[in-house]
């Protein structure tokens, strides 16, 4: 554990945040300030104080309560989708870069298609014409996530198949599934996890530019991106209730993209030649 950590200290900060987060977030009924419907009348639409940290809403709500619940949505969608998008994607990586030929031909094609498709109107039209129910968010953002993945995937997996300890499995008789299980994923894992992690933040991007146009986690349910939607239209006046959603989405994004950026593979790793 300690020469993991020395290898990659960048990565410490960024993963603490987001562990914390998800601590908050799963001990949201316990930590969280105020109940989630609690209201406060004598103080709607109040700054940042003692009795609310965060404010309040045009409800009396306690934005840091608010805050504290949507990251259980926000996270949730996050972290799911990414997971669905990063098994899509691996599935069409691996057996495009492995099998080559037309299976890679067609595969390939249609992920650059799927690509050349504006992912962000897409995702407004299906929301709209779907329930925008949380499971119906993690299904979308996941099934237009997966390209990118997949187009990595490929290259590494390509990368070490063509390399020696792959020929001389292949000469021993080694079947393809042992090959791919034994030689080639543990090669690929450290991509998959920069992929995964990166997939994270998309998704808690997307939901939130969803949920901000108003096609994405409906009120009462609170998300980062619907609290964003409710607080446009105070800016003006009230500017705590789209600034603190705004930064825990920024925070949350950042740590993502750093975390990713420690952990990335800095030379092809070498998967096992065990036989």
């Amino acid at each position: 554990m300690g020469a993991l950590l020395r290898r990659h200290r960048a990565a410490v900060v960024p993963g603490a945040i987001l562990v914390a987060l998800l601590v908050l977030a799963v001990l949201a009924p316990l930590v969280a300030p105020y109940a989630f419907d609690a209201l406060d009348l004598a103080r709607r639409r109040g700054a940042p104080s003692l009795h609310h940290l965060l404010g309040t809403d045009e409800l009396g709500r306690d934005l840091l309560t608010r805050i504290l619940y949507g990251a259980r949505i926000s996270l949730a969608i996050g972290l799911v989708s990414a997971a669905l998008s990063a098994a899509i994607g691996v599935t069409v990586g691996a057996a495009a870069g492995f099998a080559g030929g037309i299976v890679d031909a067609v595969l390939m094609r249609f992920t650059d298609a799927m690509l050349s498709v504006p992912r962000l109107p897409l995702l407004m039209i299906a929301a709209a014409v779907l329930e925008p129910s949380v499971p119906v968010l993690i299904a979308l953002v996941g099934l237009v996530g997966w390209m990118e993945t997949a187009r990595v995937v490929r290259a590494e997996v390509q990368s070490i198949a063509a390399r020696d300890f792959v020929t001389a499995a292949r000469a021993t008789g080694a079947r393809t599934p042992r090959i791919v299980l034994r030689h080639i994923l543990p090669g690929v894992v450290p991509t998959i996890a920069v992929a995964l992690t990166l997939a994270v933040g998309r998704g808690i991007l997307l939901e939130s530019a969803l949920s901000f146009f108003g096609v994405g986690v409906q009120p009462p349910t609170a998300s980062w991106g619907n609290m964003l939607y409710q607080a446009q239209t105070t800016m003006s006046t009230e500017p705590w209730l789209g600034i603190f959603p705004g930064a825990f989405i920024f925070l949350t994004v950042l740590c993502c993209n750093l975390l990713a950026t420690a952990v990335e593979p800095r030379v092809a790793v070498s998967p096992s030649t065990r036989r």
